[in-house]
C-alpha cells in the first residue's frame, strides 16, 4: 500500500510542475486509503509543503507578488477554521466531507463562471484567499478558490501558476503548525517526500513536452479515482 502512495506522489508531483496545482487533489484518495482521514490529510499537505518549496525557485521570478500576498494573508486568518474541522467530526463525517470537498474542487472550473463576480477586485482576492486558506488547513484542497479567482480575474496562467507556489507553501507551513506532523513511520514520510522531489523533478522534465491538456487530463483521471475511493471508504465506515 506504500507503494501505492509512492506512485500517487511521483504523478501528483509531476502534474504540480505541469499545471501550478492539484498535488493534493491527485494524492488525497490514496494517501487517506492507506493512513486515514486524519493523519493522511495531514501527511499529504507536509508533501504538499515539499512540493511547493522545490517547485518555487524556477518559478521565482513570475510571482505576481502583490496578489499573492493577499491571498495568502486572507487565507493564512481562516485557516484555524478549517483545522478544527477533523477535531471536530467523526472519522466517517471526515471521510464524507473530504469526498465531498475533493468532488467540489473537480467540478470548480465548471462552477467558477457563475460565480467569477464573487472572486473579482480586491474584496474578491479576500474571499478567495479566505475560502483557499480554510479548505487547505482542513482538507489540503485549496485549489478550486485559487482557481476560480484565477479565471474571474483572467490571470495569466504562467504567473498563476508560479504564484500559487507561494501561496500554498504559506497554506501548507501554517496548516503543517496547526495540524501537527503526521503519525505516519518516519521511514514512511522520508520515502513518500523522496516520491514527491522525483515527481517534480520528472515534471520539470516533461514540462517543454506533455501538453497542458494532457497533463490535465491524468490530473482529473487520478482525482476522480481518488475522491471515489475516499467516498466509498466513507460508505463502508457508515455501513460496517
Amino acid at each position: 500500500m506504500l507503494a501505492l502512495v509512492g506512485v500517487a506522489a511521483v504523478v501528483a508531483g509531476a502534474i504540480q510542475r505541469l499545471t501550478g496545482l492539484a498535488f493534493i487533489l491527485v494524492l488525497i484518495g490514496p494517501v487517506v486509503l492507506v493512513y486515514g482521514p486524519v493523519d493522511g490529510v495531514t501527511l499529504a499537505v507536509l508533501l504538499a509543503v515539499v512540493a511547493s518549496a522545490i517547485a518555487l525557485p524556477s518559478a521565482w521570478r513570475e510571482v505576481d507578488w502583490r496578489r499573492a500576498l493577499w491571498l495568502l494573508g486572507a487565507g493564512l486568518v481562516a485557516a484555524p477554521f478549517g483545522a478544527l474541522m477533523p477535531r471536530l467530526l467523526p472519522e466517517p463525517a471526515l471521510l464524507f466531507a473530504i469526498a465531498a470537498l475533493a468532488i467540489v474542487a473537480l467540478l470548480g472550473p465548471r462552477l467558477s463562471v457563475p460565480a467569477s463576480a464573487v472572486f473579482r477586485g480586491r474584496r474578491g482576492t479576500i474571499v478567495a484567499g479566505a475560502a483557499a486558506g480554510f479548505m487547505h488547513a482542513a482538507s489540503g484542497l485549496s485549489g478550486p478558490a485559487l482557481a476560480a479567482y484565477a479565471i474571474a480575474e483572467r490571470w495569466d496562467q504562467r504567473r498563476f501558476a508560479a504564484s500559487a507556489q507561494v501561496i500554498l507553501l504559506g497554506y501548507g507551513l501554517t496548516s503543517v503548525l496547526l495540524r501537527g506532523l503526521p503519525a505516519a513511520p518516519a521511514w514512511d514520510i522520508a520515502l513518500l517526500g523522496a516520491c514527491t522531489a522525483a515527481g517534480i523533478l520528472c515534471g520539470a522534465l516533461l514540462v517543454r513536452r506533455v501538453p497542458v491538456a494532457l497533463a490535465r487530463a491524468v490530473m482529473l483521471w487520478c482525482a476522480w479515482i481518488g475522491a471515489l475511493v475516499v467516498l466509498v471508504r466513507a460508505i463502508v465506515a457508515v455501513t460496517a
